[in-house]
């Protein structure tokens, strides 16, 4: 029997105050779940999954994200493990539209999302053993005014488990967001892309590439043990996204310069953006992709929910010393929802600006990339692709 289910305190059976339940073991939950349990404080983390994916998902550690993981002693682990990316280059048509270092506002670190995910697990059982309980599908959520009560399902049986707040790290299709009636809103950009990962043979282990070709954005960024990441925009996603269909896309726009054929198990995914009409609603939180999801195009999603961890974390410890009062979340809203706005507006740049685009509007484009490839705008650009301006 887990412990959320079996722990008792002599209070008429039910299940002991917890001070923090968080419902999703993404890297989201996981950290905050760390940052809560180093405080001292009384954590668990309720996961759906028994198994973590093993698809290719978000690669990208920014300078802010990796100052959140060094809150919990992980940055060394993350440059150990990831490959550094110093730089970044913009072409089309084989003609170098702007390049920048990132020597001055930080370099972003590759590492596979399911590594560093069982880096922030370790880290947690390190921290508060037994804290993340597998399984656990959430049923229902009652705010009951001083504390909320967190019901689910297990193999094993029921789980129950009570807490004076809660936070809903469930991603996207958050069931959390909807048991406590939170609207969903789109926001602007959408598009469909075809992603792999392959052997990196383009001599570049450090520079990310950025081919903004006529028919749609190409992008490569290297990943750790010699392997390179492939992104492409498609105007609909293909009937087969095998490794050939990924060659034919980048050989086509990039004139066969790499080969890619060799992709291990290519996927397609629809950028969208939506973002969550309140970020709370009474002791309930909701952070990371179960507040706002950022398209994947820049990288800012994950590391974007890291700063939402790191907020509440400062929030949460301030209100269980207060004696836990209702309002706990009034500045996490008015100041997490104004970055994920920024966010949102910076990824559906990005979006565009990787989109098609021919004649007078693709010579424009590529004048405003070689304009912000220039100092001091390049330094600006620099910051904004590190999430420097969070």
């Amino acid at each position: 029997m887990s412990e959320a289910s079996a722990a008792r305190s002599g209070d008429g059976g039910h299940a002991r105050m917890r001070d923090v339940a968080i419902v999703g073991g993404g890297p989201v939950g996981l950290l905050l779940a760390c940052l809560l349990a180093q405080r001292g404080r009384d954590v668990v983390v309720l996961e759906r999954r028994t198994v973590r994916s093993g698809r290719s998902r978000a690669i990208g550690i920014h300078p802010p994200g990796l100052r959140a993981l060094g809150r919990v002693g992980l940055d060394a682990e993350v440059r150990g493990s990831g490959v550094e990316i110093r730089d970044g280059r913009v072409t089309c048509e084989g003609r170098v539209l702007g390049s920048m270092s990132f020597a001055r506002a930080g370099s972003v670190w590759s590492l596979p999302q399911l590594e560093t995910e069982a880096m922030l697990e370790r880290r947690l059982e390190d921290l508060a053993p037994g804290a993340l309980e597998h399984g656990v599908e959430v049923r229902t959520l009652r705010d009951r005014g001083t504390h909320v009560e967190v019901a689910g399902d297990r193999g094993d049986g029921t789980v129950a488990v009570r807490a004076r707040y809660v936070v809903g790290a469930d991603g996207v299709r958050s069931g959390i967001r909807d048991l406590v009636g939170i609207g969903w809103a789109p926001r602007p950009g959408r598009a469909h892309y075809v992603m792999g990962d392959t052997r990196d043979d383009t001599g570049e282990p450090s520079t990310a590439l950025l081919h903004f070709e006529p028919a749609g954005v190409v992008e490569s960024f290297p990943l750790p043990g010699g392997r390179r990441r492939w992104v492409a925009w498609v105007r609909r996603p293909p009937r087969e996204a095998g490794a050939p269909q990924l060659a034919t896309i980048v050989a086509a726009r990039v004139d066969g310069r790499f080969d890619v054929s060799a992709a291990a198990e290519p996927s397609v995914f629809e950028a969208r953006q939506h973002l969550a009409e309140r970020m709370h609603r009474g002791r309930v939180a909701l952070v990371g992709d179960a507040a706002h999801e950022i398209s994947p195009i820049g990288g800012q999603g994950m590391n974007l929910g890291w700063l939402d961890a790191l907020a509440l974390d400062r929030d949460l410890a301030a209100a269980l010393d207060a004696g836990a009062p209702l309002d706990a979340f009034e500045r996490y809203e008015r100041v997490r929802r104004v970055s994920a706005s920024r966010a949102i507006r910076q990824a559906a740049f990005n979006m565009r600006m990787g989109a098609p685009a021919a004649g007078g509007r693709l010579r424009l484009r590529n004048a405003a990339v070689r304009t912000l490839a220039v100092p001091p705008l390049r330094a600006v650009l620099a910051r904004a692709f590190t999430m420097r301006w969070l």
